[in-house]
């Protein structure tokens, strides 16, 4: 495995070089871009360690290149950005722990004492910025040929760098699966698999936003399920996540059992994942976010993936197990896990110190109405069936649809035959119907400012009622999507409530 020319081609690293030498230090890049040089990966994220003041020497580049200095002195660190790129300079450094925080006790170091304290090998290469070996690989603990062998493994004792700081667990995870490609997969090596496992009680020191920040990487990943595997193998899943650990296993009862639940959750999840990449590609999603003044939405084409749509797939059935009834002749039912799965969502979310925003609804909307498509498509496929599924939806609409398509996951092709079938009939309709009625974006013509005004009333149940009334009709397609029948609808109904226009 040989260097990917042109990663030390970019000016600022001869820039830092130079002014390292004329501030009588040593400076070296380190960490993910130097792992990330040898996968071919583009990386503009990039570490400088010096054997001295990085701050002075982060200080003297931005005055040489004119770049303002992030400076953060609690944490000894300093950033600029420079033509794209986003250059930290730290200072070499020693750490020691105390067992009830992962904030170390920092010191002074070495490039090697540094280079020890990194969660893994692949992590802990560094190249030279020195004139005299420019470019040279530093690499005391085997990152290159861990790199090679696609090997995720801790410079140190594992028992010691995860107890001093449990996150590195997550990282690890994490790395695995990023990394992971079919030509070259990274795997935990046993040692530090088994260390986690006896580690994870360290997981309690942990912020939640830590763990949140973790978990939101490994979910937008190509292949997401091989981090959740993982984390259960470990145990860790179960003091993160233990809605999640409740889907595992199956029940048999006269004779029949049921969907592993768990294993499913992970298929639709990569089954998401590849289907939203393609459909990314082929230009085919938007995302949508609240605008900053008013009640409307802006969308935009998706170019990322959706971390909300990933957490949506991941927490589809996680109402499965409260819900779940043997009924004798039968067999296993989960009748209502979509609306227990739903009221889930904001206690997973809050839990995890997740965003409570539109974020949290949309994973609890598309949670609540994963099932309606496919409900949908065992049906005659009516227009106020899709008409309504499209109001509930609203924008969000194409993702619930990708979510479905990926929860098609029987081994009974004659089943998944039928059910696509279906689905592509659905499908066909929403298309029919949005053209025809514009619902996803559809408000009720009449509002309570119009019927208050109209009759000379104030505030009150009266109006709901009337307005529910008029949506309903337009929803089960009684009337026009036009405000003229809806106000004529509105006067029937207020009529037969008492209501009277003044003067009249």
């Amino acid at each position: 495995m040989t260097l990917t020319e042109g990663y030390l081609e970019h000016p600022v690293f001869s820039i830092v070089s130079e002014t390292a030498a004329e501030l009588g230090v040593r400076a070296f890049v380190i960490g993910g871009y130097v792992r990330d040089c040898f996968l071919g990966r583009t990386n503009k994220d990039i570490d400088i360690v010096v054997e001295g003041s990085g701050i002075a020497l982060a200080e003297a580049v931005g005055r040489k290149v004119r770049s303002k200095v992030s400076v953060f002195k609690n944490f000894g660190t300093a950033m600029l950005r420079y033509h794209g790129i986003e250059v930290e300079f730290v200072g070499a450094r020693k750490e020691s722990y105390d067992r009830g925080s992962r904030k170390p006790v920092v010191e002074d170091g070495t490039l090697e004492e540094d280079q020890a304290r990194r969660d893994f090998t692949i992590n802990a290469m560094a190249f030279s910025l020195q004139k005299e070996d420019f470019g040279a690989l530093i690499d005391p603990f085997g990152g290159i040929r861990d790199l090679a062998a696609g090997i995720i493994r801790t410079p140190l004792d594992p028992d010691t760098t995860y107890s001093d700081d449990p996150l590195r667990m997550l990282r690890g995870i994490r790395f695995a699966t990023k990394l992971s490609t079919p030509e070259h997969p990274f795997h935990i090596v046993d040692e530090s698999l088994a260390s986690m496992r006896r580690n994870r009680g360290r997981m309690e020191i942990l912020s939640k936003e830590r763990i949140a920040a973790e978990l939101n990487q490994m979910l937008v990943t190509p292949r997401p399920s091989m981090a959740f595997r993982l984390l259960d193998e470990t145990g860790l899943l179960e003091k993160i996540l233990p809605e999640l650990c409740a889907l595992k296993g199956v029940e048999s009862l006269e004779g029949k059992g049921h969907k592993e639940n768990f294993s499913h959750t992970l298929q639709v999840l990569d089954n998401v994942a590849a289907e939203e990449i393609e459909a990314i590609a082929a230009g085919r999603l938007q995302d949508f976010v609240p605008e900053e003044d008013g009640d409307g939405w802006i969308g935009s084409p998706r170019t990322e993936p959706n971390l909300w749509l990933r957490w949506a797939a991941l927490l589809h059935d996680i109402g499965k197990p409260a819900s779940k009834r043997f009924v004798p002749g039968q067999g296993w039912t989960f009748h209502g896990h979509e609306v227990l799965g739903a009221r889930m969502v904001p206690k997973i979310f809050s839990a995890l110190r997740l965003p409570m925003d539109w974020k949290m609804k949309y994973v609890r909307k598309l949670v609540s109405l994963h099932l309606r498509p496919t409900v949908l498509a065992d049906d005659i496929v009516t227009d106020s069936a899709v008409r309504r599924l499209l109001f509930d939806a609203g924008n969000d609409i194409d993702d619930l649809m990708l979510l479905c398509s990926a929860d098609i996951t029987s081994k009974n092709p004659v089943k998944v035959a039928r059910i696509r079938a279906g689905f592509e009939k659905v499908k066909e309709k929403l298309v029919e119907v949005e053209a025809k009625d514009a619902i996803r974006t559809w408000k009720n013509p009449i509002t309570g400012d119009y019927i208050m005004e109209v009759y000379g009333i104030g505030p009150g149940p009266v109006l709901g009622e009337i307005k529910e009334a008029v949506k309903e009709a337009i929803l089960d397609g009684r009337i026009e999507n036009s405000f003229e029948a809806a106000d004529a609808l509105m006067r029937q109904e207020a009529a037969a409530r008492g209501l009277k226009v003044p003067g009249e």
